[in-house]
């Protein structure tokens, strides 16, 4: 198989991955909340950007490199954190964390994933990002920072959009809880992806292991949850800022007043986003956001972005916004499900060579020098 040419388009690993995901895995992976209305509106703002190609340029010599927060990567994209990755594909966590290494991107584990901080310490090398979703308790939040530094990683991302739980209804119609309970309806969704059952039995079914340490909320069914989730305030912020020796990132930030706040409380770079319209169905989309939040920190402030990416144009239409590094979550995903190890390694391949091809189309080297040339929306 010629992946180049039978998979040319994440959208063409996206159609796989689907066709071998159970459907409440796929649930969980593919929906918003509400109508997502929020989903759509992160797409339409990419889709409606417009840059100015240039002629009689020649060939530049590309550089993909960027510089962030004291750290070199090689290209300007890297891998989101996912709740409950390892669900969507088994070790997914790690096969992300490989391919990062290969190719010197940033790796984000988040909290609630199905491997722990420690489960991929031997795969992140210099790549670790780590992502705090707080529980309730501060001692057990400090306990995980604790842990991320211990196992390697060196830049905290305080996920700060999340005051609560979102409804996601498409979730609740497919079944999906977290961690995921076994039901005949559920083992009906498995025995009909067998690929993904095979590769899923040695293992058994994910659970969240970063929180297995910590006393657990038992429902009135008698069931085991996750535990309480903490709403971020400015005092939690600054207990965070104090404990965590690292750069620190703030994911989830839409509003350029919040994003000064929080440059303003220490906060080492802002990841704009509208955690990929899973929280609030009227948030705008994250490209939309994007230039007034940088118009906001000035050029010089680490600006990250994720939400609605699916190409490397898209990931240059973000830079040429003002974002620094762009972020994938799903779109590794259809790869680790498509393909596996191959799949995640075929999704960065994909995204490199479609920057490459629309770097030349611009007449330019660097991603970076596309602001200045977005044709629209005036910004």
């Amino acid at each position: 198989m010629d992946l180049d040419n039978d998979y040319p388009s994440l959208a063409d690993l996206r159609r796989r991955a689907q066709r071998r995901i159970p459907h409440f895995a796929w649930e969980y992976l593919d929906s918003g909340t509400g109508d997502e209305h929020a989903v759509r509106r992160s797409r339409k703002a990419l889709e409606e950007v417009v840059l100015r190609p240039a002629v009689l340029k020649g060939a530049p010599k590309a550089d993909l490199s960027v510089n962030l927060m004291g750290r070199t990567y090689d290209m300007p994209f890297g891998v989101s954190p996912v709740g409950m990755a390892g669900l969507f594909w088994p070790k997914a966590e790690y096969l992300l964390a490989r391919t990062c290494v290969k190719r010197n991107l940033p790796f984000g584990l988040s909290t609630v994933a199905a491997a722990s901080p420690e489960d991929v310490a031997g795969d992140i090398g210099e790549q670790g990002w780590f992502q705090l979703y707080p529980p309730e308790k501060l001692e057990e939040s400090l306990d995980l920072l604790k842990r991320a530094q211990a196992a390697g990683f060196h830049t905290l991302v305080l996920t700060v959009d999340t005051p609560g739980a979102s409804r996601r209804e498409r979730q609740r119609r497919g079944g999906v809880k977290t961690p995921p309970v076994i039901t005949p309806r559920l083992l009906s969704h498995v025995a009909m992806r067998p690929a993904w059952a095979l590769a899923m039995a040695p293992l058994g079914m994910p659970r969240v292991r970063a929180l297995d340490k910590y006393p657990k909320e038992v429902g009135a069914d008698g069931k085991v949850g996750l535990g309480r989730h903490r709403a971020v305030d400015v005092e939690f912020f600054k207990r965070i800022r104090e404990a965590w020796p690292g750069k620190m990132v703030a994911k989830g930030v839409l509003i350029p007043e919040d994003a000064v706040m929080l440059r303003d409380l220490g906060c080492d770079g802002i990841w704009v986003s509208n955690h990929g319209g899973r929280q609030f169905d009227a948030a705008p989309g994250s490209a939309e956001a994007l230039p007034g939040i940088r118009a906001a920190l000035g050029p010089d402030y680490p600006v990250l972005l994720d939400g609605g990416i699916q190409s490397g144009l898209d990931v240059l239409k973000a830079v040429a916004l003002g974002a620094d590094m762009v972020m994938l979550g799903r779109g590794w995903l259809w790869g680790a499900a498509a393909f596996g190890q191959t799949g995640v390694d075929h999704v960065a391949h994909l995204l490199r060579e479609d920057l490459l091809a629309c770097l030349l189309q611009m007449g330019i080297s660097r991603p970076a020098e596309a602001r200045g040339k977005v044709l629209f929306p005036a910004i």
